[in-house]
């Protein structure tokens, strides 16, 4: 027992020494001030650390005893002192133990600090004030409620700075010695050399400085096709009478030179005629040419006599040289750094006349619950479509505002002037910037409208005079109640040769300028909207007409003043599946002559010149009414390519039939319907230069199609290691088309390369690619706009491989789209060979079972016997295999 004693004398001397600590301790302790948080503005609360330990004693536990709805608990100031006796400085409380032994209530008030606000996981209220402050907190107005929202408690408050005169010193003569100042105006030279110069041999020579003039080279002038010089104003004099001036000179004439004009041609008579024809000098001429002109005619057709060699020769190199030239380069990127919320791109466009300005409409990235959630807050926030210009990558030029996110929107291809959008609450939006016209021409990269501009390098012009943007108001909206009920998912303008009625028949456009669009909505619809006033039943009384006159905003055009929140789809289409109620989705459409590129562009300059002439703009008096004395056009397609949401490619007419029993319009059943995307199909495109080649994108695989063939896609990728989410062909290779992946890839198809796999796959950003638009600005130089999830829109260059067709490109790949259109038919050949095949085969099972069952009883028996005897003579040669039985008393047993 005596070592037990002592080692709980040991184990009890060890404390002690802790305890005799603490006590030495007490005094320092007692001489510091507990710390508060005076210095943020709130002296009753202290910051304390409750171990887990404290939270058992006291019964202040996280998550059990103090929750999210109560963060806060109430101790009795008898628990705290006895918390001290029994601890002593231990005790997570001993910090602020003078502010308790002086607090004049019974409870105290300490509340859990979650994220820690004052530096500490708790903090105690000291006062009697502030805890009823905290409980009990006092009413607050509802303005500054709204404030306190959108601004945090501690913010520190900015206070302006008083101005006061300014006092010179003499700082201003000093600054104004140490500044430097250029003399003379900076001058920007760009220097370029032919492609087929690099990599080649340099050699140097020796030249004579004399031969030189002034013993240096000049750099001639070149005109600017970058520059505009627009003339506002010409001072001319005129004067009635003619000027007379009577000069001589003293001229040598070395060199003199006769001059004839002759005003009708020289032609044989008809004797003449016959006599030459019947010449022996023109017969001995043709029999003596025949022979040659039939030898060079037969040559010619086995070779090119015309051809020029160096230029197929540059043509190969540029196509299958060096593979380093083959990635996208990047070029410029645009973000939009004023919008505080956090957007993705939607939809992008490049302007069709103007080079160096594109258009692209952003959304903020919620979810529909997210959407519903913040839909006042979102109502605050203006949804644009803004203009960037290569001049000036941070500030946007224009800004079109629209009372919703747009998902879609398309120039006018008879004036870009005109934009149309799709909104996300089904709504069409119409605007015509025709007014700023000239602040956008201005801002351009240069004056030729030309495709042989060439663009510089980051643009070095940089305009002051376009730092702020301007935001335009629409000037129309569709209806509400008769549109689309969903997100508006694709846009096209009809063109400008046709247009069609309620019923869907195809008619010739009497005005010879876009007038109609076709939109598809999630809502399962497809509707044809036409933008020209549609003449009422009953006229109005004026009376009326004056009572419901609105007036007009002064920035607003009135272009399309008659359709704001009264214009109703012509027709619309729904894509029934037939079986069940339910409808397909579409997402994307694409007619007949939807994608083709902007072929009308210089009837579109010729229209811009007519305004700025003074006439009349056509947008701006358009006829009223459908006509029906119009001119139907024959043999017109009507069908058209839908994407589904499902994954589908219906190819259907958009023609409306009746029904034989009820007489109503309906719509016709879909010609075909493949589901060969296994997500959503987010790209319907025709080739630009097949009419009916279509590419379509979604899910994790691509397809292209040829209309006319119904039994499927002429090529069909296999799943892709991400989702596709964009794509675009290319505008100068028919071979190739660009593919946006969700995880920021682009992969790039070149079919003459390969048709199996993308030929190059090259990271662009590190999220999703939303949109992806191709433009030539000239035959030197293209672009690609790239836009991904986080709102950045990314130019990159095309390099020249993937730019430049070779010299049969065209040919190859429609040789090739041919060959796979065979391999389909004899693919669906083999398929009804083998179908018919294994027809014959079941008929010849089922006649050899009709023919067991037809044979008489005496057949049977006799095929039973003969089978019978098979099987005795199978085993007789087995037993004597075996030695069991010899021969002898086989024949013996046999004679028998």
């Amino acid at each position: 027992m005596a070592p037990k004693s002592q080692k709980q004398k040991s184990s009890g001397g060890q404390k002690n020494p802790k305890r005799d600590k603490t006590k030495q301790a007490l005094p320092d302790s007692e001489e510091r001030e507990p710390i508060n948080m005076e210095s943020m503005g709130h002296p009753e609360i202290y910051p304390l650390v409750l171990t887990t330990q404290t939270q058992e004693i006291l019964n202040c536990r996280i998550d059990k005893d103090i929750t999210d709805e109560k963060p806060y608990i109430l101790i009795k100031k008898e628990d705290i002192l006895a918390d001290f006796q029994n601890r002593g400085a231990v005790s997570d409380f001993y910090p602020v133990r003078k502010v308790i032994q002086e607090y004049p209530g019974d409870e105290l008030l300490v509340v859990y600090d979650k994220d820690f606000r004052y530096g500490l996981n708790f903090y105690l209220i000291g006062t009697e004030e502030g805890k009823e402050n905290y409980l009990n907190p006092p009413e607050v107005p509802e303005e500054q409620e709204e404030y306190k929202e959108h601004t945090p408690e501690d913010v520190y408050v900015y206070k302006p700075p008083i101005s006061k005169p300014w006092v010179s010193l003499g700082s201003e003569k000093e600054i104004e010695e140490e500044s430097v100042k250029e003399s003379t105006k900076q001058i920007t030279y760009m220097i370029s050399r032919k492609r087929s110069e690099f990599g080649a041999p340099i050699k140097f020579s020796d030249q004579n400085a004399s031969s030189v003039k002034d013993a240096y080279i000049e750099c001639t002038a070149y005109p600017d096709r970058h520059f505009t010089l627009k003339q506002l104003e010409k001072d001319v004099g005129i004067q009635g009478v003619p000027k007379i001036k009577d000069t001589s000179t003293q001229t040598r004439w070395t060199y003199p030179k006769n001059a004839i004009t002759q005003y009708y041609p020289r032609e044989l008579s008809e004797e003449e005629k016959e006599t030459f024809g019947q010449s022996k000098s023109l017969s001995d001429f043709l029999n003596n040419t025949s022979i040659s002109v039939e030898i060079a005619l037969q040559q010619n057709e086995i070779m090119n006599t015309f051809i020029d060699d160096w230029k197929c020769l540059a043509e190969e190199e540029s196509t299958f040289g060096d593979k380093t030239d083959t990635h996208l380069k990047e070029y410029q990127s645009f973000t939009d750094l004023h919008t505080l919320t956090e957007k993705m791109v939607t939809s992008v466009s490049w302007h069709p006349t103007i080079y160096g300005l594109i258009a692209v409409s952003v959304a903020v990235r919620l979810s529909l619950e997210e959407r519903v959630h913040f839909s006042g807050k979102l109502l605050l926030q203006p949804s644009l479509i803004l203009f960037w210009s290569f001049s000036d990558p941070i500030h946007p030029q224009l800004m079109l505002e629209s009372p919703d996110d747009i998902f879609c929107f398309k120039f006018c291809p008879s004036d870009p002037n005109i934009i149309a959008g799709g909104c996300i609450n089904g709504q069409i939006v119409m605007w015509d910037i025709t007014a700023h016209a000239d602040r956008i021409e201005n801002i351009k990269t240069g004056g030729s409208r030309r495709k042989k501009v060439t663009l510089k390098p980051m643009f070095l012009l940089e305009p002051d005079s376009n730092k702020e943007a301007m935001y335009i108001r629409h000037c129309a909206v569709s209806s509400i109640e008769n549109g689309h009920k969903k997100v508006i998912t694709d846009i096209h303008w009809l063109p400008d040769t046709f247009e069609i009625n309620r019923l869907g028949a195809v008619f010739e456009n009497r005005n010879g300028i876009c007038c109609q669009l076709v939109t598809c909505s999630a809502d399962c619809t497809i509707c044809f909207w036409d933008i020209r006033p549609q003449k009422a039943l009953i006229q109005q009384p004026i009376e009326k007409k004056k009572e419901e006159h609105i007036e007009i905003p002064f920035d607003v055009p009135s272009t399309f003043l008659h359709l704001d929140l009264s214009w109703k789809p012509l027709t619309k289409i729904r894509l029934s599946k037939g079986e069940t109620s339910l409808d397909h989705c579409p997402t994307k459409i694409s007619l007949s002559e939807g994608d083709l590129l902007y072929k009308a562009q210089d009837k579109i300059l010729a229209q811009s010149k007519a305004v700025k002439a003074g006439e009349m703009n056509p947008y701006h008096n358009l006829e009223g009414g459908l006509a029906n004395h119009l001119k139907p056009i024959e043999d017109f397609c009507t069908k058209f390519f839908v994407g589904t949401e499902e994954g589908g490619v219906i190819y259907t007419d958009w023609k409306m039939e009746r029904d034989p029993e009820t007489g109503r319009l309906m719509t016709k059943k879909p010609v075909s319907l493949y589901t060969v995307h296994d997500g959503a199909v987010h790209t319907v495109q025709r080739s630009p230069f097949y009419q009916d080649i279509i590419l379509t994108i979604g899910g994790w695989n691509v397809a292209i199609w040829k209309e006319g063939v119904m039994t499927g896609p002429l090529l069909q990728s296999s799943c892709a290691p991400k989702r596709y989410t964009a794509g675009h062909w290319s505008l100068t290779r028919p071979g190739v088309f660009y593919i946006g992946r969700e995880d920021g890839y682009v992969d790039i198809w070149d079919l003459l390369e390969k048709t199996h796999e993308p030929s190059l796959s090259q990271n662009i950003c590190i999220t999703m690619i939303t949109y992806i638009k191709p433009w030539t600005f000239s035959a030197k130089q293209q672009f690609i706009a790239i836009a991904d999830y986080y709102g950045t829109l990314h130019i990159l260059e095309i390099p020249w491989t993937l730019s430049h067709p070779s010299t049969n490109e065209v040919s190859s790949i429609n040789y090739y789209f041919e060959r796979e259109v065979k391999h389909l038919e004899y693919v669906e050949q083999r398929k009804k060979i083998r179908e018919q095949e294994k027809k014959e085969m079941e008929l010849e099972l089922e006649k050899k079972k009709v023919k067991t069952y037809q044979k008489s009883k005496e057949q049977l028996e006799a095929e039973l016997k003969l089978d019978y005897e098979s099987y005795l003579e199978l085993e007789k040669n087995t037993l004597v295999n075996l030695g069991f039985i010899k021969v002898k008393e086989t024949i013996s047993f046999v004679d028998l």
